[in-house]
């Protein structure tokens, strides 16, 4: 297993893993009473917390990629590498997924150091913005981790279990798994608890008020709360979303522009992490060589009148063929190629939340509504949708689609709402549909391989915490 480093802190406390050491995860601790002694150490802390996010194993690495290989967005590329094909396959065991678990928990135990540490100071403004804000972080972490290894509340019964919520840094516990159900709510309270003290704004780059609502919006969405969905989402979104307009939105992904964005991480060219342009493709003398290319009748629904299409996917020629190469994360202009912030919650995003909440809970007029707003700043010419009932859910979850493409919601969108992931046969990876088909083609709604597996090396060292079913 290879060495990680675990920072507490971006400028000090940077201590070296043995691998001893890191069979441990997530229960090793290191010394932290002499971190906290001031309002510096607390911000360099704070730091330190966001940077895990920007680990190749989270927001800046895989994360943006493996929803969508995993599901049926993405086709691999015959030309490319034949990257990530365990997942692609669903042919994962617990040594492939080590990195996301450990890295997860390493952030969590960041979080935690700063809550047991915090009260240290004076009450006040700087004390509550930073306790909402590890609070938020540990809830973010541990919401995906959720996502990850376990059942979605829905889904799960009383007895369907899932990680530990380990809440403090102390080295010495032994976790075993912990009802899913309870899990959530552990989520709704970390992130609710928050909501009153973080500030409204903390710059690019760090959590605030809006952000702390726009993940409640995905969370309750993902509970069936549909209520606390539409209550959250308004809150993020207030009496008028900002939803960036057709010319703004190709700039969101060259960050030119923040708007929509309620929370991104940062990843400057000194930063130098391309790991989210190069899941999807490399350039080699001058031409896209993709790694996974959109899957063709993801293709066919977009359409030419929508901006997304020309800012999502391009079609060129590698090697002599034709394909629909990913180019969301392309980069900044005349920068590093590949070297992009990493988008982790959008006003778009928070919206359609709540038009299908809107839709499930009867009110189709204001389930429309949002919808059509959606479309306003995507098509041109655009037409209003008439819809009701079935037929206007159907276009929620389309628009849905459309909208999160190539950014790891897919497969977990899927799992909550209990479908399959069924793949076309019929489809290869080239432009026009032929070349190299799926091998795997469905994986059926209900399957255990929705549960990633727990890392081996974690079973192994702690044997109360037991591997999900079905490894």
């Amino acid at each position: 297993m290879k060495k990680i480093l675990f920072a507490l802190t971006t400028v000090a406390l940077i201590a070296s893993c043995s691998k001893k050491e890191l069979e441990l995860t997530p229960f090793n601790q290191i010394e932290t009473s002499q971190a906290f002694n001031t309002q510096t150490d607390v911000n360099l802390a704070v730091l330190g917390m966001y940077t895990g996010l920007r680990n190749n194993n989270y927001v800046n690495g895989t994360w943006n990629i493996l929803a969508d290989v995993m599901a049926d967005n993405l086709i691999i590329s015959s030309l490319g590498r034949q990257t990530l094909t365990v997942f692609g396959d669903w042919r994962y065991n617990g040594d492939a997924t080590v990195g996301f678990f450990a890295n997860g928990y390493i952030i969590a135990r960041r979080a935690n150091a700063i809550l047991e540490n915090i009260d240290k100071f004076p009450a006040g403004v700087f004390k509550d913005n930073v306790r909402g804000e590890a609070l938020a972080v540990r809830a973010l972490v541990y919401f995906d981790m959720a996502r990850t290894f376990s059942k979605t509340f829905e889904n799960a019964t009383a007895t369907d279990s899932t990680m530990a919520y380990i809440t403090s840094t102390d080295a010495k516990q032994l976790p075993t798994k912990e009802p899913v159900r309870g899990f959530y709510q552990k989520l709704v309270t970390d992130l609710t608890t928050a909501l009153p003290l973080i500030n409204a704004n903390n710059g690019v780059g760090r959590m605030n008020k809006a952000a702390v609502n726009g993940l409640l919006s995905r969370l309750y969405l993902y509970m069936g709360d549909f209520a606390n969905c539409i209550a959250a989402s308004n809150a993020a979104l207030g009496t008028t979303p900002v939803l960036p307009s057709r010319t703004d939105f190709p700039l969101i992904w060259t960050d030119q522009t923040n708007n929509g964005v309620l929370f991104k991480v940062i990843n400057t060219t000194l930063d130098n992490n391309n790991s989210q342009g190069v899941n999807y493709y490399q350039t080699v003398g001058g031409l896209i060589r993709s790694e996974y290319v959109c899957e063709y009748n993801l293709r066919q629904l977009y359409q030419s009148s929508d901006i997304r299409t020309s800012t999502y996917i391009q079609t060129s020629l590698y090697n002599g063929v034709l394909q629909n190469h990913v180019i969301k994360y392309a980069g900044r202009p005349g920068q590093v190629a590949g070297v992009v912030d990493s988008k982790v919650l959008r006003t778009a995003e928070v919206l359609l939340n709540r038009a299908e909440a809107y839709q499930r809970s009867g009110n189709d007029v204001q389930a429309l509504a949002d919808l059509n707003l959606l479309r306003a700043n995507r098509y041109s010419p655009n037409t209003p949708l008439a819809l009701t009932g079935a037929a206007l859910l159907t276009e929620i979850l389309n628009e849905r689609r459309l909208e999160l493409a190539f950014e790891g919601d897919r497969f977990w969108d899927l799992k909550r709402r209990n479908q399959p992931v069924q793949r076309d046969p019929n489809f290869g990876d080239r432009a026009d549909g032929t070349g190299v088909k799926y091998i795997f083609t469905s994986l059926p709604a209900g399957n255990h391989r929705f549960q990633l597996p727990i890392p081996s090396s974690e079973i192994n060292f702690n044997t109360a915490f037991k591997q999900n079913p079905g490894y």
